[in-house]
């Protein structure tokens, strides 16, 4: 099974990866506003960062979510 599948998979049955899923997608867009401006303020310039840094954070559980799930299933 690839990771694209399990993550699909564990979109409908984790609700822990769910709303990792919907939480970093949120991030996304936040950080997408942010960059759309032209200069950034070093209170925004901050505020990007620690965008960028909630991301990764969101992004590494849900990658160990999807590693225990292979984990778990057996291998033909």
């Amino acid at each position: 099974m690839k990771e694209q599948e399990i993550a699909e998979l564990l979109k409908k049955e984790n609700e822990e990866f769910r709303k990792l899923s919907e939480e970093h997608r949120g991030l996304d867009v936040l950080l997408a506003e942010i960059d759309n401006k032209r200069y950034l303020t070093p209170e925004e310039e901050l505020e990007r960062k620690k965008i960028q840094k909630q991301k990764l954070l969101k992004k590494d559980r849900m990658a160990e979510l999807v590693r225990e799930y292979k984990k778990s299933i057996p291998v033909n």
